[in-house]
């Protein structure tokens, strides 16, 4: 049974990179940007592209290196406004051929049916690199205060109880 393709899919068999590697530039279009949003939990994608130099290693295996940069819209955690955050990263990644997960070196990606999916490498690159509390430039967060200011905290959870060990039932 064939795994659905991912929502931003470039697909590139290993056989067909020449022995002095190959750069591709690949980039999202609005419903492939639209439907990685969904995925991540974003408003928006405004921009997604990449350029990844792929090359042999390891006589069966892929090198990948390169960039990747996007413009998302994401709501802040804070004030919940919406907000445009430009980012851009560095890619490197390797893939082998493998028997068993036990065959593979932590950092080294399994290769299935000798294809490496560009699109999928640069969605996972993306997600890795969001901030999972999007603040808004500039926006900070005030704790909420009590009526008086300088009133003394507890010492513990149950100081507020202390009081209601002297009432009788």
């Amino acid at each position: 049974m064939n795994d659905p393709l991912p929502e931003f899919s470039r697909r590139i068999e290993i056989t067909r990179i020449p022995p002095t590697g190959s750069t591709e530039g690949i980039e999202a279009d609005a419903a492939e940007r639209e439907a990685v949003a969904r995925r991540l939990g974003l408003v928006a994608i405004d921009s997604l592209e990449a350029e990844l130099v792929a090359s042999k290693w390891r006589g069966q295996g892929v090198k990948l290196t390169g960039w990747f940069a996007a413009e998302v819209d994401q709501v802040c955690v804070v004030s919940l406004d919406t907000f445009r955050s430009r980012m851009s990263e560095r890619i490197e990644r390797y893939f082998l051929p493998a028997v068993t997960s036990s065959d593979l070196e932590s950092d080294i990606d399994p290769l299935a049916d000798g294809v490496v999916d560009l699109g999928e490498l640069v969605v996972e690159s993306l997600s890795l690199a969001l901030d999972p509390y999007p603040r808004k430039p500039g926006v900070e967060f005030d704790a909420p205060r009590g009526d008086d200011d300088t009133e003394a905290r507890p010492s513990s959870p149950f100081a507020a109880l202390e009081g209601i060990k002297d009432l009788k039932p």
